[in-house]
């Protein structure tokens, strides 16, 4: 493909997501071109115009100048932090970008609907960062269902164990700790846990009933004699998952976490050091400023007699984990084990799938692959490729509702009418 026939994008937020995202259109550079960014970290800033080659004049701190200029690329790809999505995807939609826009679409209801009603009426895409639907993994189990192998699906049990270091780097110390900056751990976590159910399915949510707490990452859990900062001569060091030395700076093959708690594309040791002595990051997970829940639950009715069952803990091995229950045989399966088992009723025999085995995408990749597969829909949303992993936004605005219904139900203490609710936007 030539330089001019390539197709342009542009990026808002340099952070790890949208790292991750610009990283994969640069392993597909014949077909994509980066050729302006926006992030208020100097370093990230830099770190993206080195390896894209972008123009000084095309780099700026902050999003509006970026946007404020014509239209130069096909596609804004957003992945600011939840609360600063709305606005720069809203002045992208206005410009007449499509729109690659990180997950969750907005940090509440009407701000996922704004979004919504903007690019159906300005006639643009916007493609969510759903990236489960576009693993191997859920491809396959959405392949078995259709074909009929395990008759009709009544029952699923499905769970994300996040496991309890990551939620303490994420959701304790890091950037999702507070829902009111944020969003709730539901809707940053896990609405791409209730798109695949509702897409695995292919039926509306009627109704949905949630229950959830913060229970261990609390300051009444703190051992006795615990300081503020692990680096202030923890005497529980050796004993604790969460000693921030050991996971920030003697870890130095856990880019993810090193990048994170400094903010930076290329950390330093020196910049972990930095880090964990003087940010959030290296507080004793029992005295941080979090609020959002370290374990919850979500009921889930279809329509059709569909009943699911969902549930995140930080208690638990890291890896997803679904059942899938038919009439005529049931489907198990984990994220990140290549193996899917069906189980027939009628004579008792299992049959294996071995996804390694099918070639192409490993699943250990980014969310299981799937940070590769939502690159690859989108080259096949601009050539106008059929790819059923794909959504439009009405569809993805939906299930976002999904998970701010379960916040609703999990607060209150009521089931949650999805029908009724989702009307009030």
């Amino acid at each position: 493909m030539s330089q001019n026939s390539k197709k342009r994008l542009i990026l808002i937020g340099a952070g790890s997501r949208g790292k991750c995202y610009t990283d994969r259109t640069l392993a597909r550079s014949d077909y994509f071109e980066l050729v302006a960014v926006a992030e208020p970290i100097e370093e990230r800033r830099e770190y993206i115009k080195k390896l894209h080659g972008i123009d000084d004049s095309l780099c700026f701190d902050t999003w509006e100048p970026l946007l404020a200029m014509p239209k130069m690329a096909d596609v804004a790809i957003i992945a600011t932090m939840d609360r600063d999505h709305v606005a720069p995807a809203l002045a992208a939609i206005e410009k007449g970008y499509n729109l690659l826009l990180e997950k969750p679409a907005g940090a509440t209801p009407e701000e996922c609907r704004l979004i919504q009603r903007a690019a159906e009426e300005r006639g643009v895409f916007v493609l969510v960062c759903h990236v489960l639907r576009y693993t191997k993994f859920f491809r396959a189990l959405k392949d078995i269902i259709k074909s009929g192998e395990i008759g009709r699906v009544l029952s699923i049990q499905h769970s994300e164990p996040v496991g309890v270091v990551h939620q303490s780097h994420s959701f304790v110390r890091g950037n999702w700790r507070d829902s009111n900056e944020t969003t709730p751990m539901i809707v940053q976590k896990t609405c791409h846990d209730m798109d695949i159910l509702a897409w695995l399915v292919d039926k509306k949510c009627k109704r949905v009933s949630s229950f959830g707490t913060l229970t261990y990452f609390t300051e009444e859990n703190a051992p006795k004699d615990a300081p503020e900062r692990c680096t202030d001569g923890c005497p529980h060091s050796e004993e604790c998952p969460f000693y921030s030395k050991k996971l920030y700076l003697d870890d130095k093959d856990n880019y993810w976490f090193r990048s994170t708690c400094t903010k930076l594309a290329a950390p330093t040791d020196e910049d972990i050091i930095r880090s964990i002595t003087t940010t959030d990051y290296g507080r004793c997970v029992y005295k941080c400023k979090n609020n959002v829940v370290d374990h919850q639950v979500v009921n889930l009715e279809f329509e059709d007699g569909i009943l699911a069952t969902f549930s995140m803990s930080a208690f638990d091995e890291g890896g997803r984990r679904i059942k899938i229950g038919g009439t005529k045989g049931v489907i198990e399966g984990m994220l990140t084990n290549p193996i899917i088992r069906v189980h027939h009723f009628l004579d008792k025999s299992d049959r294996e799938i071995d996804l390694d085995a099918q070639g192409a995408d490993n699943i250990n990749g980014g969310h299981g692959g799937g940070d590769d597969g939502i690159v690859d829909a989108l080259r096949d949303v601009l050539e106008g490729i059929p790819n059923f992993s794909v959504c439009d936004i009405a569809e993805s605005c939906d299930n976002h509702l999904i998970a701010f219904a379960a916040e609703e139900s999990r607060v209150t203490g009521k089931i949650i009418d999805l029908e009724e609710y989702s009307s009030r936007f």
